[in-house]
């Protein structure tokens, strides 16, 4: 496999956007782990068309004007990965799902740790909005972006959680 990339500034960091041919396969964050997601060597290509539409619906999200992507996926993993990581796809914009919800979506109840394992390893972020999976509690849980990025994309769409602050304009 082929992977280029491009970078972009956002409200929650600098974003690289990584693709595979003409399809999405990672936004990694700035300060991500090295081996969360695992892609190959990579070349910028600043006018790869996919990236390019890629910043400019990120761009359109983070001003508060999109609230679905429309972009051409290509997720990298396991068989189960992939099942948690459509799941993802298909939480609506403003809502959560706790792990145990994505676990009963795919038809496997008790595997709640293996769900929290696949969402840590979502190479699409906020396209595939592992942002909105939180804890049973309703409380905020680990996400590779940290947590305050995970509180600033769930009050740019409007969510409700357990601890929720409301603190005016975050971007």
């Amino acid at each position: 496999m082929s992977f280029t990339f491009i970078t972009l500034p956002s409200p929650v960091g600098e974003l690289k956007l990584v693709a595979n041919g003409s399809r999405l396969a990672a936004i990694l964050w700035e300060n991500d782990k090295p081996n969360r997601v695992r892609l190959g060597a990579m070349t910028e290509a600043p006018d790869n068309p996919i990236l390019l539409r890629t910043a400019r619906q990120l761009q359109e999200y983070f001003a508060g004007t999109r609230i679905q992507f429309d972009l051409e996926l290509d997720f990298v993993g396991t068989a189960f990965q992939k099942k948690v990581w459509q799941a993802l796809l298909t939480i609506p914009f403003g809502q959560t799902r706790s792990y145990s919800e994505i676990a009963q979506q795919i038809g496997n109840p008790s595997a709640v740790r293996a769900v929290g394992a696949a969402n840590g390893k979502n190479p699409i972020s906020i396209v595939a909005p592992c942002h909105r999976v939180i804890g049973a509690s309703g409380k905020l849980t680990g996400f590779a972006g940290g947590l305050e990025a995970k509180e600033r994309l769930l009050t740019l769409e409007g969510c409700e959680w357990a601890g929720a602050r409301r603190t005016g304009e975050l971007f």
